[in-house]
């Protein structure tokens, strides 16, 4: 691909359609006819489709070429994303005990630590937990001191019967009561440690939040991020796993997308994406496809696409985007650059370029076009692989061969 220039602004436009009728003329194209009205010479069809540009009119339109080229068609279009939160970064928080709503401590939007209380629940099991933390509390301190009198009954047994003043029998029980007495201490030790963590189950680590009692069960968030729902509501009575409040990370975003069916093949894990938000177009940023969904949806016909996001995100969760999704490569095609397709009076034609001196020569060469996508166009007749098209600047050699249709030239 070769680039001269920019687009020139309308007054150059003006400049290079008039230079290029000159240069026709330089060239051996059609004569203007005689001052008095006489009859313009005739010109062949493909005269009319066939025009000269000088060196001066290439520089000043900024030609682009490139090469038609037979290459794996690589499928490519352009469709409405949506940002959303990545699922992995989202935690949807439901009740873990039965009973009713006294406080709800958020807000969406509001941003929260791992551990922060959402929600307060007034319930009769943080009671009854409490109750048996308590009892098995005090039954491992009643255990400790059966179990250090036994150790102390013992150490005096063995020392009587060292010195022949009791009966092995009556060591061996002594011995077995201090076992009995060191089992039983591990078995309360056991239950109070069972209590302790239904405790912190249904209240959690650290002090009450303001507001909450003994008998209130508090429900944590086991992240931080950003309240993105609230289903909580004082007063409502719940059940275990009734969903209360939901929790992500703002900073984890994905697009998703949804492709038209017949549109779907080639796209893959792993192909590229590129998507601007809507509200500014003009800067785009990358993604890379992560999931293809297995199976079409039956009201739309479409196929869900998503990809995860490369670097920070751009824009906030909800955020509406255009995406250009490209695919693997699949069978070979003749393809030219999608701007190098242009309409010509009801014909389809591509604008091949051949170098002329130090200028150019354009000629429109009608085509059959196959495959379309946002970047590239599939020949399927017309045009031989190898030729060089004019990809930026057609509109102006478009033009010059519609004054030529009209005009004979002039």
């Amino acid at each position: 691909m070769s680039v001269f220039s920019a687009f020139p602004s309308r007054t150059v436009l003006r400049l290079v359609l008039g230079t290029a009728g000159l240069s026709l003329a330089a060239c051996g194209g059609a004569s203007d006819g005689a001052a008095d009205g006489a009859g313009e010479p005739s010109a062949t069809a493909d005269m009319l489709d066939t025009a000269t540009l000088s060196a001066d009119a290439v520089k000043i339109a900024g030609f682009v070429v490139d090469t038609a080229r037979t290459q794996p068609w690589q499928a490519s279009l352009t469709v409405p994303g949506r940002l959303e939160l990545d699922p992995n970064a989202l935690e949807t928080i439901g009740s873990i005990t039965e009973g009713r709503i006294t406080h709800v401590t958020v807000r969406v939007g509001d941003r929260v630590s791992a551990g922060q209380a959402l929600v307060m629940i007034h319930s009769h099991e943080i009671m009854d937990a409490r109750s048996a933390l308590k009892s098995s509390t005090a039954h491992v301190t009643a255990m400790q001191a059966e179990r250090d009198l036994t150790v102390t009954a013992a150490g005096r047994a063995q020392r009587l019967f060292d010195n022949k003043a009791m009966s092995r029998a009556e060591l061996e029980r002594a011995q077995v009561a201090r076992r009995v007495a060191e089992s039983n201490l591990e078995q309360a030790e056991a239950e109070r440690d069972r209590a302790d963590a239904l405790v912190e189950h249904l209240a959690g680590k650290g002090p009450l939040p303001a507001g909450a009692d003994e008998h209130d069960v508090i429900v944590r968030t086991p992240i931080g991020g950003v309240v993105t729902g609230r289903e909580a509501q004082p007063g409502t009575v719940v059940l275990p796993g009734t969903p209360l409040v939901t929790v992500g990370s703002p900073d984890r975003l994905q697009l998703e997308m949804h492709v038209p069916e017949q549109q779907s093949a080639g796209i893959d894990i792993g192909a590229s994406v590129r998507y601007a938000l809507t509200d500014r177009p003009e800067q785009f940023f990358d993604a890379t496809v992560i999931r293809v969904a297995p199976t079409v949806d039956t009201l739309t016909r479409t196929v869900q696409i998503v990809a995860q996001l490369k670097g920070k995100p751009a824009g906030r969760a909800e955020t509406f985007v255009q995406a250009t999704i490209r695919g693997r490569g699949t069978t070979a095609a003749l393809v030219v650059p999608a701007t190098a397709v242009q309409a010509l009076e009801g014909d389809t034609v591509v604008f091949v370029a051949e170098p002329r001196g130090e200028g150019m020569q354009v000629k429109a060469t009608p085509v059959r076009i196959g495959r379309r996508s946002a970047e590239q166009a599939e020949v399927l007749a017309g045009l031989d692989a190898g030729k060089a098209v004019v990809v930026r600047g057609a509109a102006i050699a478009k033009a010059e061969l519609l004054k030529r249709r009209s005009g004979g030239g002039e």
